[in-house]
């Protein structure tokens, strides 16, 4: 219950909420025993078992002997002076306001705890992708998306209602049975008694229960999980699995999936659905046994009489109601901590990319990026760490283009996300005019970075939304400026509504070489002096390259570039072409000295010369 506990700590915010739930809840307690309490009296007075109180009594420091004196008194006055008929229909009157405002206050308790229940769930939503989107995207290697899209919709929805659960046990349910098993208690000490006697058997069969939900509710939303990320891969990747056939496989896969989820949430509600015959049933047998063990006390030993017993026996009623309404909230409660606990997995993961305690002051970029004796490891399925970089030594003095080059895997890519720290330098060190990255605050260092990727990253928003993604306070014209330079303009134009055309999920409305302008132009309107793009035109046809080429090189114009290349052909003119082979740093120079020495930049060039023949 520990997670469950602190989800509650969200609800802070909210005090003044659950102050006026508990007070309008103690009013409708107030008025539920004020109308049973009310029975007692005239029954007795009508049927002629309890003797009327004549005189107006005196207070001798019994409060609650003085109260019902006063109380007899009162009625049988009104008996008097109306009749028993007429008193008892006065009494009914009074029972039906008494009920009335019960039932009212009980309707304003929940009303006041309404923003607390969905501002917690409002909280956690924001904290959660707030989190995520601070997480560093070494942890996202090792989650699925559709599982954290579980852990923010359907896990939480589990959290609202336990939430809603726990506020009515710990703040209307318990103070109606305390108050109630109070009176009673005064009723009948002895028959108060032995009904305790079975209450440690039903909370054990409770709790019993309870903890097999929780463990089939956690199971329960790892599969909800699992199918949502089955989902977005069918959606994602729906290309590839029509043009393999694969669809016999898919659905296979999700159908196995959907069935597992279906056994277990049978289990699941199957055990939460038990929360109410079984708490009616053990009430109904606590209920027989009480009026077997009372009646015998009315007619065998004349400790009670029978308003009193009629009225021990509707005190109890009142405790039913909520005491089958806790049961049933400490199976919810269950399900919620289970989700919970998946919750806080996000909430608790260690970001190890953090601002510098002590941050070095840095304005703008002036002198060289320098990788000194980087190395860099990720981390395996068999959890020994993997080494994909060794001891790189490159500087890249501002104002100057460096393309990486090299095989697949050869770690170019890797090289260029040490830059905006995506992920961590583990050995040496990375500096930006002598200064360690680690030392600059995370927005200084990347607001010194523009960067475009093989993956045109696009939302599903307006082509403006997106070109202004790193400057939203960008006017029209800054961004038609920015578009015209990445050869965007024009065909921005030409959609329906230009600027403000919504471009679909992930730019799905686009053609690829639109896609990548549009990515290109995000970058020349943040105007950063340091480029990192990465084979920014590999997946493109000719004519869309040769556009988004162009785009490249107006981009670069003036500023210090960092490019991984797959087509050799696009950075024949670098500064410095460095070949990168497992990891390590081969051969560096030119594109004329590298043909010269005849190693692995020749070979690869040769190569995709005789590819492209």
């Amino acid at each position: 219950m520990k997670s469950f506990w602190r989800i509650l700590a969200f609800a802070r915010p909210y005090r003044f909420n659950v102050v006026l739930n508990i007070l309008f809840n103690l009013l409708g307690i107030v008025f539920s025993l004020v109308s049973i309490t009310l029975v007692i009296p005239v029954l007795g007075l009508i049927f002629g078992t309890t003797e009327a109180v004549t005189e107006s009594p005196a207070y001798t420091g019994n409060l609650i002997a003085y109260v019902k004196d006063s109380l007899y008194y009162e009625i049988g006055l009104r008996l008097k002076e109306v009749g028993q008929a007429e008193a008892l229909f006065f009494v009914c009157i009074v029972v039906i306001v008494a009920f009335f405002l019960k039932n009212l206050f009980t309707y304003l308790a929940l009303y006041a705890i309404t923003p607390l229940r969905n501002g917690i769930t409002k909280d956690l939503r924001l904290a959660l992708h707030n989190k995520i989107l601070e997480l560093p995207l070494s942890f996202f290697t090792e989650q699925r998306k559709g599982d954290l899209i579980s852990r923010m919709t359907t896990d939480l929805k589990e959290i609202e209602w336990s939430i809603l659960m726990t506020i009515e046990m710990f703040f209307r349910d318990p103070i109606m049975i305390l108050a109630s098993l109070l009176i009673l208690v005064w009723m009948s000490p002895a028959l108060t008694a032995f009904v305790f006697l079975l209450l440690p058997l039903v909370a054990l069969l409770v709790t019993a229960i309870g903890k097999s939900l929780k463990r089939s509710s956690t199971r329960a939303q790892q599969q909800m999980g699992d199918l949502m990320s089955q989902t977005e891969e069918s959606v994602t990747g729906l290309k590839v699995i029509k043009a393999f056939n694969a669809e016999p496989l898919k659905k296979g896969l999700f159908k196995r999936t959907v069935e597992a989820y279906f056994r277990t949430m049978n289990s699941v509600m199957r055990k939460s659905d038990m929360a109410s015959p079984l708490s009616e049933t053990l009430g109904v047998a606590v209920m027989s046994v009480i009026i077997w063990y009372g009646g015998r006390l009315v007619l065998q030993e004349n400790d009670f009489t029978a308003e009193a017993f009629i009225a021990y026996i509707l005190f109890f009623y009142q405790i039913l109601a909520p005491a089958k309404a806790l049961s049933k909230a400490s199976y919810h409660i269950q399900r919620g901590n289970a989700s919970s606990e998946r919750v806080w997995e996000i909430l608790d993961a260690q970001n190890p990319i953090e601002d510098p305690q002590q941050p070095k002051t840095f304005t703008t970029f002036s002198k060289s990026l320098e990788f000194r004796k980087v190395s860099f490891s990720y981390a395996s399925e068999e959890g020994v760490p993997k080494k994909v970089l060794h001891d790189i030594d490159l500087e890249i003095p501002k104002g100057k283009m460096v393309a990486l080059v090299g095989q697949s895997g050869s770690g170019k890519t890797t090289l260029t996300n040490l830059v905006p720290r995506f992920y961590e330098v583990e050995e040496g060190a990375l500096l930006i005019d002598g200064l360690n990255v680690k030392d600059i605050p995370l927005k200084t260092l990347r607001a010194q970075l523009g960067i475009v990727t093989q993956e045109s990253l696009l939302f599903n928003e307006s082509v403006h939304y997106n070109i202004a993604l790193g400057k939203p306070e960008a006017s029209r014209e800054e961004v038609i400026a920015a578009a015209k330079i990445a050869n965007a303009h024009d065909f921005v134009t030409g959609l329906e509504n230009g600027y403000e055309t919504n471009i679909g999920d992930g730019g799905g409305k686009l053609s690829g070489g639109q896609r990548q302008r549009l990515s290109i132009a995000r970058a020349v309107l943040k105007n950063p002096p340091i480029l990192l793009l990465d084979e920014a035109t590999s997946a493109l046809d000719t004519e869309s390259e040769r556009l988004v080429q162009d785009a490249l090189y107006k981009l670069m114009e003036n500023r210090t570039s960092l490019v991984v290349a797959h087509r050799l052909s696009t950075v024949q003119h670098a500064d410095l072409i460095v070949v990168m082979d497992e990891g390590r740093i081969a051969e560096m120079g030119t594109h004329t000295a590298l043909l010269e020495r005849k190693g692995i930049y020749k070979k690869l060039v040769e190569l995709q010369s005789f590819v492209s023949e």
